[in-house]
């Protein structure tokens, strides 16, 4: 048994007055991949597409959906649909205060991160591309 099947079982197990550990969990269980963080990090003040996250995961577009899900089923972030793309934000934190508390602490921990850091350098180049175009190549 994996720790995500585990943090499931529990999860299944704690019932809906416990929505809060619930809830802690499921964030936990989210934050558990470094992809996602970095998600989460490149989505710090500003919405994205999906398009230009995968460029800058540089993972197969089905891994990010896939990891974009967990983080949404994580309520972490928020998405909306134009036309074909698909957009992703913060979720909202006057809605989430848990999320919006860890979320603070990860931009806090992880600011200096060598790998944060490039992926700054590398966002700031892919905002600077087409969107449109962006998307038609994935």
């Amino acid at each position: 048994m994996t720790n995500a099947d585990i943090m499931t079982t529990n999860s299944t197990m704690l019932g809906q007055k416990n929505s809060r550990l619930r809830e802690v969990l499921e964030i936990h269980k989210a934050l558990s991949d470094a992809n996602r963080l970095r998600a989460l990090i490149a989505l710090s003040g500003k919405e994205l597409c999906v398009c230009q996250i995968t460029e800058l995961l540089r993972l197969a577009p089905s891994t990010v959906s896939k990891h974009l899900s967990i983080l949404r089923q994580a309520r972490l972030v928020e998405m909306r649909k134009v036309g074909r793309w698909i957009y992703y934000r913060l979720s909202d934190h006057n809605t989430n205060a848990v999320s919006a508390e860890y979320i603070r602490l990860l931009e806090k921990t992880l600011s200096n991160d060598p790998q944060t850091k490039d992926d700054r350098k590398h966002l700031k180049e892919i905002l600077k591309m087409d969107v449109d175009a962006l998307c038609r190549r994935m």
